[in-house]
């Protein structure tokens, strides 16, 4: 039997270095021109060096190129997939059918992830773009634990799944978001506008406070609580899907090392023995909540809720 792949996304190379100390043995990197939300900001060279590591330590490297690209953008598509190619990346993140186009047309055999946030909701979708080119699907955060399963076993390509960390809830290309509360005679206000990176949308009336930056790819609402699956992960694992994500946006370093690290000790522990993993697990989701920023309290997203749209 494969384990379950260990996906993070780092902030940087030093943090990468850390990350595979911790366990993780796949990465998410980027840059804002081509990818959304990013944990961190991977320019070519550092792609590159990122690469080089990965290889060393037998761990993949993947590329986001999950923005929605406007015809400004599209030439810029082909030399970019060219050059990952040289430097040699295990796979690309994509949500936009411009990226199928270009990576045709510039001969790049690179695998292609499908990821467009909400939509991925079925097995025929997921399986409509494996006929396109990708092998992975990257499931929307809004389904539950039954649909990811049934998902699973009906799939004809890999299965991706977020387990921790935010969620985005809303994007708009546009960055006047702030600008609009700001002017509403509404219970929500921005809070710390000053630091695109350190600002809430804050709504009193449920004492939620939803983190909100805006940057090169418009303005980015995110869930006010993280995901935390560390202590219900058997059903995941034993349904063979392909790849747990941890998503780092947001969060420092050593929260995010730290969190790898537990996770890592949970899955081991569930291939060692199912029993081994039952008496760690709530410890593990002890350790996590022990460094959980305090405006960010742990929930299990909709995995055992039904989504309300």
């Amino acid at each position: 039997m494969n384990k379950t792949e260990l996906l993070v996304t780092p902030a940087n190379l030093e943090h990468l270095t850390e990350l595979i100390t911790a366990g993780a043995n796949a990465f998410l990197v980027g840059e804002q021109f081509f990818g959304l939300r990013l944990a961190g900001e991977f320019c070519p060279e550092d792609i590159k060096v990122a690469r080089k590591l990965t290889k060393e330590h037998n761990t993949k490297l993947y590329v986001a190129m999950n923005g929605l690209f406007h015809n400004d953008k599209v030439d810029a598509l082909a030399p970019y997939m060219q050059k990952l190619q040289e430097i040699g990346v295990d796979g690309i993140t994509f949500g936009d059918p411009a990226v199928i186009i270009a990576r045709r047309e510039a001969g790049v055999d690179i695998p292609l992830h499908w990821s467009t946030e909400q939509t991925a909701t079925n097995y025929f979708t997921a399986n409509y773009w494996g006929k396109r080119g990708a092998n992975r699907a990257i499931l929307a955060r809004e389904l539950s634990l039954d649909e990811i399963v049934e998902i699973k076993e009906n799939a004809n390509v890999k299965i991706e799944v977020q387990v921790h960390g935010m969620t985005c809830m809303f994007q708009s290309k546009r960055s006047l978001l702030g600008n609009y509360f700001l002017f509403q005679d509404k219970a929500m206000e921005v809070e710390n506008r000053s630091n695109n990176k350190n600002m809430f949308l804050h709504d009193k009336e449920r004492e939620n406070k939803y983190p909100i930056y805006e940057d090169k790819n418009g303005t980015h609402i995110f869930s006010p609580n993280d995901m935390c699956m560390i202590d219900e992960l058997d059903e995941l694992l034993e349904a063979g899907i392909d790849s747990l994500k941890i998503d780092g946006v947001l969060h420092d370093p050593f929260y995010v090392t730290t969190v790898t690290s537990c996770y890592r000790q949970a899955i081991d522990a569930y291939y060692n023995s199912k029993s081994s993993y039952k008496e760690i697990k709530k410890e593990l989701f002890n350790k996590i909540k022990e460094i959980q920023p305090p405006l960010r309290p742990l929930d299990t997203g909709f995995f055992f809720k039904e989504t309300v749209y």
